[in-house]
């Protein structure tokens, strides 16, 4: 009778996050002004019309047979809001805004969706649970929930793009850091043990990349203690960075020459000095607060500054390692997240200091390795020793194993807490400037 009561309280428990996953994904649309929904503030994506529709599709697509045999009420729509893009080569979406269905027509299959889901998962969550499912209902569930949350961030993004007039400001305006203090401590990271991964007897949730756990030796290098900062990256510009052939691949050359870039995208020249467009007004540029770059960008960088970008295993072992050889489930300990730890879970929209919250020091001693920004790796994307794609999502990390994603490992300020496990893997192309991704550099 208590394990089935536990087992309830966890169906609940993950209903009550659903519902706390919808209030963030409306909150973020509710930023627009109505006049812009069918907008495309980055040209890589579809329109903002487009995820109001998606959000609910995918709920529905991967719960209304597998969980309930419900027959769809319309197809179209399941069908048209089911994928987001990701462009491989260059290719842009050329659809038009009247290619779309009405914004009354999308609220509609919205609110459809939900009364339905949400009177069937009343049910299931009431009944015992049925062994006849191909799938556990609260896998099902978690996943629903945590797609919703990586939309809430990636809307975030691609908002941030959106012209401040299409926007409804939120008071979020952040102090302007204009003293630049350097940080160029390096942590000695001395050799061990980096474990990747999580097994999949722990019964704790993942997505299908997480799986299965491995451990990787890793040597001793040395990392730097805070992420490369605006003012870090402003000494790398000024010096002739962007124009100077041998800091770059050729890939990464042929693309920065082909599109103009000559800076981050996140700043704005003003005469002869530099703003930080935040997301909801612009600043002096914030120097104390971490870049948001490329890929590309970010290694450039490394090799002017005579360094690397850490590998996957690399940034485990100095965020999770401890002096006496075991790992930590967070950089600072056990404790899970809270807001005086680091810049994550929805508490901020515009990054920190690198140097703030000095809580979430790793157990090596390197600050901010969760949250203010992801930090991109120099490892490829690609599966662990015992990968089993998801059979109701076979696409989800397979179709992005092609050589051309990179792993980003941490987190940003608009990065739900649940996923800061240490596990949990995040992964753009080199050329993709526009996520809040920073990242810092080693010395084998």
């Amino acid at each position: 009778m208590l394990a089935a009561q536990r087992h309830s309280g966890v169906r609940h428990e993950l209903l009550e996050r659903l519902t706390e996953a919808r209030v963030q994904t409306d909150e973020i649309f509710q930023v627009v002004k109505p006049e812009a929904l069918y907008d495309r503030p980055i040209a890589e994506r579809h329109r903002i019309v487009f995820y109001i529709g998606h959000l609910e599709a995918f709920d529905w697509n991967l719960l209304h047979q597998r969980a309930f045999d419900l027959p769809s009420f319309n197809a179209e729509l399941d069908r048209l809001f089911a994928f987001g893009i990701d462009p491989v080569g260059g290719g842009l979406p050329t659809d038009q805004p009247s290619d779309w269905p009405s914004l009354g027509e999308v609220r509609n299959y919205v609110r459809r969706v939900r009364e339905i889901l949400d009177e069937k998962l009343e049910l299931l969550l009431d009944s015992p649970a049925d062994s006849s499912l191909e799938f556990p209902p609260s896998l099902l569930l978690s996943v629903a929930i945590e797609h919703r949350l990586m939309h809430a961030e990636t809307l975030a993004y691609m908002l941030h793009q959106l012209p401040y007039d299409r926007k409804i400001t939120r008071n979020a305006a952040p102090e302007s850091h204009l003293q630049f203090v350097q940080h160029a401590e390096m942590i000695d990271i001395p050799a061990g043990v980096a474990t990747l991964g999580q097994s999949r007897k722990s019964g704790v949730f993942g997505w299908d990349n997480e799986f299965e756990r491995m451990e990787v030796g890793v040597p001793a290098f040395v990392i730097d203690r805070y992420k490369v900062s605006n003012g870090d990256y402003l000494n790398f510009l000024q010096a002739g960075g962007y124009e100077d052939r041998a800091l770059w691949s050729d890939k990464d050359w042929e693309w920065k020459s082909k599109n103009g870039i000559s800076h981050p995208v996140f700043w704005k020249r003003d005469g002869d000095s530099w703003r930080w467009r935040g997301m909801f007004e612009e600043f002096p540029l914030r120097l104390d607060c971490p870049v948001y770059v490329s890929h590309a960008e970010a290694s450039a960088y490394a090799r002017w500054a005579g360094k690397s970008l850490p590998s996957e295993a690399q940034w485990h072992r100095a965020a999770f390692g401890t002096p006496d050889g075991t790992e930590n489930s967070y950089p600072w300990g056990e404790t899970v997240p809270t807001p005086e730890l680091g810049n994550f879970d929805f508490e901020r929209w515009d990054p920190a200091p690198v140097s703030s919250f000095p809580a979430g020091q790793s157990a090596l001693g390197v600050n901010g390795m969760l949250g203010n920004a992801w930090e991109w790796t120099s490892t490829i994307f690609g599966p662990f020793p015992g990968f089993e794609p998801f059979s109701f999502y076979p696409g989800y990390s397979a179709d992005f194993f092609d050589g051309k994603h990179y792993v980003l490992k941490g987190g940003s300020p608009r990065t739900a807490a649940c996923m800061l496990r240490r596990s949990f893997r995040n992964w753009f192309q080199p050329h993709y400037q526009y996520v809040y991704a920073g990242f810092r550099c080693v010395k084998n």
